[in-house]
């Protein structure tokens, strides 16, 4: 964070200060030259003073006795030299440098200077010069005219003067990025303070500490962050919790399938019972503790599921009708007046979830519905809550799953215990399937509900019924 702002501070600052510096050269240069031009004029209305007219009214001639002396009051220093040229009325050379190059400019319409004089640029003898041109008119006995007088300077006074604003400049330039490097290396290091001193708490915790960081004496611009680690760390301790759990029930349950599976072992190799029935004990054993292992990984999946995205739209009905045609010959074998009546109900949950709350929850009524009872399994869209809205988006539950057996229902005593991992109830089993279900319907932010059904005075089944909110109809159905 520092180098970046470090960085993203001082580079567009130091391109400021490099533009500044340009810019400020050439208006240096620009100032020194108006500075200096007053002198070059000075200089060429001096000579102007000493010019005269020679000769008859019909050949006027001009007549300059300038010594050069005269232009050393005008220089600055030894670092300058000053150059003249004096041109006739017919351009011809009068006095000075004959080597210095004519004026063949064009005066300004508007000038800076209550005289005739334009300055420019020139090279005399390899260097670089100002020149000023200045139009003198002269008179005499002999006629009037007008002279052309040049006065020619070397420019390293100028670009000395310039080099010594610019690198003055410069050196408190330098001296402010430095401050402002030094302000923002503090600022940065005294703002991110919180930030280490989190990064610090947290690394000290121990591995397993999963508790929340105190909110109270966190900056405003990391409590967002502080939350969001507070969150993750919250499903994580569940994802540790249910870890814990998954492989303590685990161990507890297989641990007796596989003792009684080792006893019938044991027991087939003495000769205790006749093969066939030692077989098939062994048999009942291993599926058992194959039905068990099955369930417990299911219920482990769920979880994996819950920490999944959004899951997909899918129709309810179609789940339950693939299901009740898997089981469709224990129905059968059972003899059972079995009626199945689904309308379209979209829902969003995971296939593989749906699957195992419907086969589980029918599992369950096959099992304590009497042979020749009755099963009917039903599948209906219910008109959404008020508060819903008629874009179907709100909260209330607009799907329903309700499985009517004709069994002997669910005793009083047993009801507290039901969906609890490993409370079976009279019918035998491990007591999983409803556990699964529960957490199934839970993860799908649905209800599960067992309610015995009477019928004068006497309980004639029970109904289990899941309610799940309805998708979306502008979510279209997975594949």
């Amino acid at each position: 964070m520092r180098s970046r702002l470090m960085v993203g501070i001082l580079v567009p600052v130091g391109l400021l200060i490099a533009a500044n510096a340009h810019r400020l050269y050439e208006d240096a240069l620009r100032a020194i030259d108006t500075a200096y031009d007053r002198t070059l004029l000075a200089s060429a209305k001096t000579i102007g003073e000493q010019l005269d007219v020679h000769g008859t009214r019909e050949d006027p001639h001009l007549v300059s006795e300038v010594p050069y002396a005269a232009l050393e009051a005008f220089e600055a220093d030894n670092r300058s030299r000053m150059f003249y040229r004096v041109t006739g009325f017919r351009g011809e050379w009068v006095s000075g440098f004959d080597d210095l190059p004519a004026w063949h400019g064009k005066l300004p319409a508007r000038g800076a200077y209550a005289a005739l004089v334009d300055f420019y640029d020139d090279v005399y003898q390899g260097e670089e010069v100002r020149v000023a041109v200045l139009k003198q008119p002269v008179s005499g006995e002999a006629g009037l005219g007008v002279a052309t007088i040049q006065v020619a300077e070397t420019l390293e006074i100028r670009r000395t003067l310039a080099r010594q604003v610019l690198i003055s400049t410069l050196w408190r330039q330098a001296a402010l990025l430095a401050v402002i490097a030094i302000v923002v290396w503090g600022v940065v290091l005294f703002a991110t303070w919180p930030v280490r001193e989190l990064s610090r708490s947290i690394g000290a915790r121990a591995d397993d500490d999963l508790s929340p960081i105190p909110m109270p004496g966190v900056p405003a611009e990391l409590a967002p962050l502080v939350v969001a680690i507070n969150e993750a760390w919250h499903r994580q301790a569940g994802l540790f919790a249910h870890q814990k759990r998954f492989v303590r029930d685990t161990s507890h349950q297989l641990r007796t399938p596989l003792a009684v599976l080792k006893a019938q072992v044991q027991s087939a190799r003495r000769g205790d019972l006749p093969l066939t029935q030692a077989i098939d004990e062994i048999g009942a054993t291993v599926d058992g503790a194959t039905a068990l292992a099955n369930q417990m990984l299911a219920l482990a999946k769920v979880e994996q599921l819950r920490q999944q995205g959004d899951p997909p739209r899918l129709d309810l009905a179609e789940t339950v009708r693939e299901v009740a045609l898997d089981l469709a010959p224990l129905i059968a074998d059972a003899e059972l007046d079995f009626e199945l009546i689904t309308e379209p109900a979209p829902v969003r949950g995971h296939e593989w979830a749906l699957r195992e709350l419907v086969r589980n929850l029918l599992h369950n009524a096959l099992r304590h519905c009497p042979r020749g009872g009755r099963l009917e399994l039903r599948v209906t869209a219910r008109a959404r809550d008020v508060d819903a809205g008629a874009a179907g988006t709100g909260t209330g539950h607009g799907v329903e799953l309700r499985i009517a057996d004709s069994g002997p229902g669910i005793a009083a005593a047993l009801r507290p215990k039901l969906g609890q991992p490993f409370a079976a109830g009279a019918g035998g089993g491990s007591g999983l399937g409803l556990a699964i279900c529960r957490e199934i319907v839970g993860s799908l932010g649905g209800t599960l509900s067992l309610d015995n059904r009477e019928q004068d005075g006497v309980i004639a089944g029970l109904d289990a019924v899941v309610r799940l909110p309805a998708a979306p109809s502008s979510d279209p159905i997975a594949p």
